[in-house]
């Protein structure tokens, strides 16, 4: 019989087709391709042979020509369904609309669950693909796995039809193949690194001859590694940041791995982690990918930002720098948008850095999950921190067969070496005694727990180089004043910082002084970390100060992390040895209790329900949407929310906006809102309209009636 020659897409000039079968052989031999990094390649390519088998329908040939819409991807996920292939056919079923739930034997064709997809009896006929397509290979069933098991595999999957669906149909409507790859490999990514350092090993003070001995201890292991769990306890300031890049490059280059993601908790530090690998190994092989990340393309953009833009779709680059919600969030998603970039963490080192902060009410689910890319998809993970959260026992329950492995000989004589400050409970002050000390100090950095704190501490300073830095800033405005703050430490002028604890994971300054605000353990070394950081003055001198404000309560949601630090402060004369960090973490889980530890039930959802992807994907919310973002009218963010009020919208546009928002609280946002001083532009979408209540020295006021940022 003559094939029908059935259309798969029509070009937006109408003068170029695709056939179904063009485009299932061209979807089928990438997702091979790509599922091939985690020995599922046979799977990769019957997943993409029976994607778009639906379109072989009369119904599907008319919807191309502007007939109604019509189900075109049922019909694969029937097939492979039938043939026992179930993770075949929920990545089928979800290719457009998202992975769906199992559902049960309950469930009727007008369900959007697989097993209500799998009911539908109604489907256009579609049996013509058989004329066309030799029926793909089926592939041998999976051994046994668990629930939790089949479904990160089935996510995996997922992800390499996805990706390998959109390029395939990406190259025929452009005409030609995109402009992506063109990076440097990982061997060569190496030898830039060590001509960078090659400088270092000559080291003229004790603290770089440490660092140096770090260094030299991730080359070491890296190249004698292999894949599996390790972690890099390494005091702050002791150069962790590249030590860890040069581990995984080496063991990337040793292994064949593809690529090194680098895993960070905060936006805040993205950039300036990001810039610092891109002086050392090109800007065009790192990737900074967040909610802010500002990669678009366009009919006017350079080849070298389009590849960026596509990269970031996919993570197909060397170098990949994200947040750990995008990376969690991504892990535990159901949408093709989410997962499209995760077979590409197979066969890569993954560095968490500030592993400290993964986010306890998931820590359960994320440990799960790097576990489970370590046991199955060949990649190797390090947790990198100067604070390590003491995760043993939870590596030991969910990858039994990978016990984590210290690359930093001796981490106690390190921390011994590398003390560079003391540590001073100054006990009850009120807010005026604070300010006063703040204000005798030429350079000092005071950190707060609350954002109202420090702009009525910042009130009480001297102006004149004094900052005040929290997230009612927009993120574009607190790098250029981390910027001058930088220049007035380096220069010796005048600089009194309060902040909230945004400046704590990561950020590179350097205070001879530090006030801290009693906390966890964790975070009050972290703002240590921010003193003596260079180690130009001595330990004895360089103080470390904390205190409890008089009058003011703990915050609710770090009570159980202040208890636990008085506990420990009551135990050890210096909380900064590793001894007192990891009774700290010990204590603070065990109050929390094992079941705060997947605080929504996750791991629970995968062995009592059938492969509730999109009810995971929904619950899963490292960050909580518990604020709404108004976007600040300055700078570029003036032309940005330009756009907006002209209807405009786009994934582009809010990336870039993303550098000029304001996270804030329902009660703060109906203040703004009954004074005038916000439009809502559409659900979810406020502009600030009266740029009075926006000061740059203290970002967004919180009392819009009198205009004053430091009074509620």
């Amino acid at each position: 019989m003559e094939p029908k020659q059935a259309l798969a897409h029509i070009s937006e000039d109408g003068q170029r087709t695709q056939t179904v079968a063009e485009h299932l052989d061209g979807t089928a031999r990438r997702s091979a391709s790509f599922a091939a990094a985690f020995g599922a390649e046979q799977d990769g390519y019957y997943t993409g042979t029976l994607h778009d088998i639906g379109k072989y329908s009369a119904a599907f040939q008319r919807r191309l020509h502007g007939g109604e819409r019509v189900d075109h991807s049922t019909a694969g996920a029937q097939v492979a369904f039938r043939q026992k292939q179930f993770p075949a056919a929920f990545a089928v079923a979800g290719h457009h609309g998202g992975l769906p739930d199992g559902g049960s034997q309950a469930d009727t064709g007008q369900d959007s669950t697989l097993m209500g997809r799998i009911k539908r009896n109604n489907l256009p006929p579609y049996d013509a693909w058989k004329e066309e397509i030799c029926p793909p290979p089926t592939p041998p069933l999976p051994p046994a796995k668990t629930g939790y098991e089949m479904a990160f595999y089935t996510r995996m999957l997922f992800s390499c039809l996805v990706d390998a669906d959109y390029l395939d149909t990406e190259q025929f409507m452009d005409g030609a193949a995109p402009p992506r790859g063109g990076h440097a490999t990982i061997s060569a990514l190496l030898k830039l690194l060590n001509e960078h350092i090659a400088p270092w090993w000559q080291p003229k003070t004790e603290l770089n001859a440490r660092r140096c001995e770090i260094l030299r201890a991730c080359l070491d292991t890296g190249a004698q590694g292999s894949r599996g769990l390790y972690t890099l306890t390494v005091p702050t300031g002791g150069g962790k940041t590249i030590a860890s890049l040069a581990f995984a490059l080496t063991l990337a280059a040793a292994q064949g791995m593809d690529r090194v993601i680098y895993v960070i908790p905060y936006t805040s530090i993205i950039d300036q982690t990001a810039a610092v690998f891109a002086e050392i190994l090109g800007k065009e092989n790192v990737l900074a990918h967040h909610s802010g990340a500002a990669w678009s393309a366009d009919e006017n953009s350079t080849p070298a930002s389009y590849r960026k833009a596509l990269a970031a779709e996919n993570w197909d680059v060397p170098i990949v720098v994200t947040t750990s919600a995008q990376f969690f969030e991504s892990l535990y998603g159901n949408r093709p948008s989410q997962c499209r970039k995760l077979h590409n963490i197979a066969n890569s080192v993954i560095i968490f850095d500030e592993a400290q902060n993964l986010p306890v009410p998931y820590l359960r689910p994320c440990v799960a999950a790097i576990a489970e890319l370590v046991r199955h998809f060949r990649a190797a993970a390090v947790l990198c921190t100067a604070t390590q959260p003491a995760l043993g026992p939870l590596f030991a329950e969910f990858a039994p067969e990978f016990p984590l492995r210290e690359i930093c000989p001796e981490p106690t004589r390190l921390y011994e070496q590398l003390r560079r400050v003391t540590l001073k409970n100054a006990g009850s002050l009120t807010q005026q005694e604070l300010g006063e000390q703040l204000a005798a100090l030429p350079q000092v950095l005071c950190v707060v727990n609350r954002r109202k704190t420090a702009q009525e501490l910042f009130a009480a300073l001297p102006q004149e180089g004094s900052f005040c830095l929290t997230t009612l800033l927009y993120p574009a405005h607190r790098k250029a004043a981390l910027q001058e703050i930088r220049r007035r430490l380096d220069v010796g002028l005048p600089c009194r910082v309060v902040s909230t604890s945004l400046i704590e994971a990561g950020v590179d300054v350097d205070f001879p002084a530090v006030y801290r605000e009693m906390a966890g353990l964790d975070s009050i070394l972290q703002a240590a970390g921010r003193c003596n950081r260079e180690g130009k003055n001595a330990a004895e001198t360089s103080l470390v100060t904390v205190f409890t404000l008089d009058g003011q309560s703990v915050p609710k949601m770090i009570q159980l992390n202040v208890q636990t630090t008085e506990r420990v402060l009551q135990h050890y004369d210096d909380p900064t040895n590793l001894a007192a960090i990891e009774e700290y973490f010990t204590f603070y889980r065990s109050l929390k209790g094992d079941i705060q530890l997947d605080a929504k039930n996750i791991l629970s959802d995968f062995q009592n329900k059938l492969m509730p992807f999109a009810t995971v994907a929904d619950k899963f919310r490292i960050i909580e949407e518990s604020t709404v973002t108004v976007y600040i009218p300055q700078g570029e963010g003036k032309e940005l929310t330009d756009q907006l009020r002209t209807g405009w919208r786009s994934r582009s546009l809010f990336r870039k906006l993303g550098q000029y928002g304001v996270p804030v609280y329902p009660d703060h946002l109906h203040r703004l809102e009954q004074a005038g001083a916000v439009q809502q532009l559409d659900t979810d979408l406020w502009v600030l309209e009266d740029l009075h209540c926006y000061h740059d020295k203290t970002g967004l006021a919180l009392d819009v009636e009198t205009g004053q940022a430091w009074f509620v």
